[in-house]
């Protein structure tokens, strides 16, 4: 019985597990539930929206796949995409939570108008499966029963980046882009130098250059950047050619059903992400990603590792209002160069935690009992009242391993995030524990204030931080820092 209830938690109905309905407004300082005294009876009253409208994918293999065309011209009808935009699992904490003060936050109801057109004509992606009228209407149906939720802006008012209607930049700002545009200018770039500038962030003009250089992609020596850059953008179209075109044979089917229905729920609420051209991008670079990696093979949560480094190698062609820039108005060339550089180096960071996506993803097992063990001992409280209330630390920091915190921040602050685990030498692998636990701790208080199971998994699930930027985040990393100074090297202060 325990294992049914464990199984059907999963998968119930078009609601999301551990949020609230429509009609209940959030208040984690006074919430009055029935107590939960354990998960099962959690997962009895939640439910998740992983399944929503898997149905209506269950055919999209049935019908011959057009020849591939690089060229990202077809595009879906409006009032289809934004049902697509509206399948929420429980990934984009801080969407959920009402608009904090002094910030300008669009709300999702304002799209319902954009679907008057339903009747038009249906101009669909290569990659998109036919819907019929009543699936449309269907989907409508279970889309007004999931919560409103606010659209975020997120890079186009990144607050470290210069766009147009930014603040001028600083005297220090200006100093330090200098100092990185020095070191990226000599004929030899000093990769030590270039981290150590880069762990306290990197500016948005000289981003995309960095990550390249940090995450190896490129090498240091600046006469060779160009011929690698082009022998690597043609080795991954090579791959395109040769494996793509079997993305509906028997053996590789499943992979691409579980990533075309994953791709729509990348960052559902941006206009960016649910753009044809970009959906075709991610999944190209997922399945060929995929079947060059067979141990581990596509995994939930890894469609969201793309994200940051496509909009970080947009952003050096688009200056403002990114989140509704349409990428098909970019040549040809300039969204292939995009399109490769983004697979490599989500491929170099996934090189570095595969363990974490083999079978039964062991990396994240580990991961989740070395962050018990490390709370434990940073804070007694938080960890016994966890235990009081029979709170698994892998209910919610699966989560947080399996997709680097990405769905309990925004956006913007994960590329800040990133330019130090770049900058780190196990950043994405054993730093990112730290920045787990000094997480974890900087909700201490609210944790502390939930006396119950299922508000501590609300909590947990849905963390506020719609609001944060670079100030938080760097705050944040210089907790972990502090830890891994502690603890890291120090086995006897790690265990009890």
């Amino acid at each position: 019985m325990a294992t049914e209830n464990r199984i059907n938690f999963w998968r119930r109905n078009a609601k999301v597990p551990g949020r609230y309905h429509k009609d209940t407004k959030p208040n984690f300082n006074n919430l009055k539930t029935k107590k939960a005294s354990s998960f099962h009876e959690f997962a009895r009253s939640t439910n998740d929206a992983w399944d929503i409208d898997d149905e209506e994918e269950d055919d999209f293999l049935g019908t011959p796949a057009p020849t591939l065309s690089l060229h990202p011209t077809s595009t879906h009808n409006q009032c289809t995409q934004q049902q697509l935009q509206n399948l929420a699992d429980d990934t984009d904490t801080g969407m959920m939570h009402p608009p904090t003060k002094g910030q300008h936050l669009q709300d999702v109801q304002e799209e319902d108008g954009d679907c008057e057109h339903l009747n038009g004509k249906f101009v669909k992606s290569s990659s998109e499966a036919d819907l019929n009228m009543s699936s449309v209407r269907s989907s409508l149906q279970k889309q007004q029963s999931l919560p409103v939720r606010p659209i975020i802006p997120l890079v186009a008012r990144i607050s470290d980046q210069n766009a147009s209607g930014a603040p001028p930049m600083t005297v220090r700002e200006k100093s330090r882009l200098d100092k990185f545009k020095q070191l990226l200018a000599s004929p030899n770039t000093d990769l030590e130098e270039l981290r150590k500038h880069s762990w306290s962030g990197i500016p948005r003009e000289v981003r995309p250059i960095t990550w390249r250089l940090l995450s190896g992609y490129l090498p240091a020596n600046k006469e060779r950047r160009e011929l690698v850059l082009k022998r690597k953008r043609e080795e991954y179209f090579g791959f395109i050619e040769q494996y793509y075109h079997s993305r509906t044979d028997e053996h590789y089917k499943d992979t691409y059903r579980q990533i075309h229905i994953d791709i729509p729920r990348t960052n559902p609420l941006i206009p960016l992400f649910q753009q044809p051209a970009v959906q075709e991008v991610f999944e190209r670079i997922l399945f060929i990603w995929a079947i060059r990696h067979p141990a581990s093979g596509y995994v939930q949560g890894i469609n969201d590792l793309v994200t940051p480094f496509f909009v970080v190698f947009l952003s050096e062609f688009v200056t403002e209002d990114m989140e509704n820039f349409e990428v098909a108005a970019l040549p040809l060339e300039t969204q292939r160069n995009i399109e490769a550089d983004s697979f490599w180096c989500m491929s170099k960071l996934l090189d570095g935690i595969q363990d974490n996506y083999t079978f039964a993803q062991p990396g994240i097992q580990n991961k989740v009992k070395a962050l018990e063990e490390l709370v434990s001992r940073i804070d007694e409280d938080v960890h016994n009242h966890f235990k009081k209330y029979e709170v698994e630390y892998l209910q919610f920091a699966f989560r947080w391993m399996n997709n680097l915190l990405m769905r309990e921040l925004p956006l913007r602050c994960t590329i800040r995030l990133w330019d130090t685990y770049q900058a780190e030498a196990e950043g994405f692998s054993h730093f990112h524990l730290y920045v787990c636990a000094a997480f974890l701790i900087e909700w201490r208080k609210e944790i502390l204030s939930m006396v119950d199971f299922q508000g501590l998994l609300m909590l947990l699930q849905n963390l506020p931080t719609i609001h944060w930027g670079n100030e938080e985040v760097g705050l944040l990393l210089a907790e972990a820092y502090r830890l891994k100074y502690m603890f890291a090297d120090a086995p006897s202060h790690y265990k009890r």
